[in-house]
């Protein structure tokens, strides 16, 4: 496939895999992921913390256990 826009080839659109627009949870999920990694660290336990002390939790309203930080991030496909 060629970037009709550029030319080039391969082109790869950023969102091909996405079969919906992220919902508001989803972004405000990425853009405090965004900061945490930024400011605290990349580590499971960093992101947990960051998560939570941010009070930025699960879907489901409750706060954010590496179990289910993993079990989301799978169900988000990420």
């Amino acid at each position: 496939m060629t970037d009709t826009t550029t030319g080039t080839w391969p082109y790869l659109d950023v969102h091909q895999s996405r079969t919906r627009p992220p919902t508001p949870y989803e972004y405000k999920l990425a853009a405090t992921l965004e900061e945490v990694f930024t400011t605290e660290g990349h580590e499971l336990t960093d992101v947990i913390r960051g998560l939570n002390a941010r009070q930025v939790h699960a879907a489901d309203g409750t706060p954010w256990t590496e179990e289910s930080f993993r079990a989301e991030i799978t169900r988000l496909g990420a």
